[in-house]
C-alpha cells in the first residue's frame, strides 16, 4: 500500500509566529517519519529532530505540503481564519489516494466534530481516515510538566492549566482530563481556567490565588503562539510556559497517531481482499 498522505489540520491564526509554528511542526513530523522508516521513533526524540527540516514558511504552509525522505507527503490545512482548508487540500489529491487526517487540536470540540467532517464531505474525497485529536494525552502532560519544571515551578505553587475554551461540553471535558493528566505528572493539584470561552477565566483565577498568597504558575495548553497566548502574559502569573509548539513529544504524538491509523487502514484492506487460500468450489 502506498503511504497515505498525512493531513495535519490546525485551527489557524492571523499571528505569523503561530502559522510558522504549524509549518515547522509539519516539517518536524516529516523528518520524524523519515527517521522512523529505518527503525522505531524513540519516545524521547532529540531536540534536533524537532528543529530539523524547518523549511521556508511558504513551502510548508503557503504551498501546504512537506515531503519526508521516504515518501510520506505531509500536508497542512486550517479549519478557520486562513487557508488552505481541508477541502482545498483534499481536492488537490487523487481521489483514490488514502489520507490520514490528524486534527492538531488539544480538545475535541466543534472544529473536530463538525467542521472537519463537513470539509471532508464537501471535498468528495472517499478515502480519509480521521485520527483522534492530539489532546488530551499523557504525552502532552509530559511536555507541559517539562516546561513547568524548567521554569522553576515548585510543589507549593498554584498550578493553572490555561486552555482556549469552548462552548462544546465535550471539549471542556477533554480539558479537565488534560488537567488531571498534568496533575499526575506534577504530583500536585491543577486548576483549569480559560482564555476565551468558558469559566473561570485565567486572569480571575490568577487574581484570586495571588490574593490568597499563592505563587501562580500557568501551563499554556495552547499549540502555538497567538492572541490567546499573548493574553496569558498579562494575567500577572509568576510563570507562563510557552505553547506546546514544536516539541519532540508533540512530534512523536502526531507520528504515533499517523502510524496507528496506517495500521488500521492496512488491516481493513487485508480483510477486504479475497481469501486466495480457500479451495475453489464448483
Amino acid at each position: 500500500m502506498t503511504d497515505p498522505v498525512l493531513l495535519l489540520v490546525a485551527h489557524g491564526t492571523r499571528n505569523p509566529a503561530g502559522v510558522e509554528v504549524i509549518a515547522r511542526l509539519a516539517d518536524s513530523v516529516s523528518a520524524a517519519l523519515a527517521e522512523s522508516a529505518s527503525g522505531p521513533l524513540a519516545e524521547s526524540a532529540s531536540g534536533a529532530l524537532a528543529e530539523s527540516a524547518s523549511g521556508a514558511l511558504a513551502d510548508s504552509v503557503g504551498e501546504g505540503r512537506s515531503e519526508s525522505a521516504h515518501g510520506v507527503s505531509v500536508r497542512v490545512a486550517f479549519v478557520d481564519v486562513l487557508g488552505p482548508s481541508p477541502a482545498d487540500v483534499l481536492r488537490e489529491l487523487p481521489d483514490d489516494a488514502p489520507v490520514v487526517a490528524v486534527p492538531a487540536f488539544l480538545a475535541s470540540g466543534y472544529h473536530v466534530h463538525a467542521d472537519l467532517p463537513r470539509e471532508i464531505t464537501e471535498s468528495g474525497h472517499r478515502h480519509v481516515h480521521v485520527t483522534p485529536a492530539l489532546g488530551p494525552d499523557p504525552a502532552l502532560a509530559r511536555v507541559m510538566g517539562e516546561r513547568l519544571r524548567a521554569a522553576g515551578a515548585a510543589s507549593s505553587d498554584h498550578v493553572v492549566l490555561a486552555a482556549a475554551g469552548s462552548s462544546d461540553v465535550r471539549a471542556l471535558a477533554d480539558v479537565r482530563t488534560a488537567a488531571d493528566q498534568l496533575s499526575d505528572e506534577m504530583h500536585c493539584p491543577v486548576e483549569v481556567a480559560y482564555v476565551a470561552t468558558g469559566e473561570p477565566r485565567v486572569a480571575d483565577v490568577v487574581d484570586a490565588a495571588t490574593a490568597s498568597g499563592a505563587r501562580v504558575v500557568v501551563a499554556s495548553y495552547l499549540l502555538a503562539p497567538g492572541l490567546f497566548h499573548t493574553r496569558l502574559g498579562s494575567t500577572g502569573a509568576a510563570v507562563v510556559t510557552d505553547p506546546l509548539g514544536v516539541h519532540p513529544g508533540v512530534t512523536a504524538l502526531i507520528v504515533d497517531r499517523y502510524r496507528t491509523a496506517v495500521d488500521l487502514i492496512s488491516a481493513a484492506a487485508a480483510r477486504s481482499r479475497p481469501d486466495r487460500s480457500a479451495p475453489d468450489r464448483d
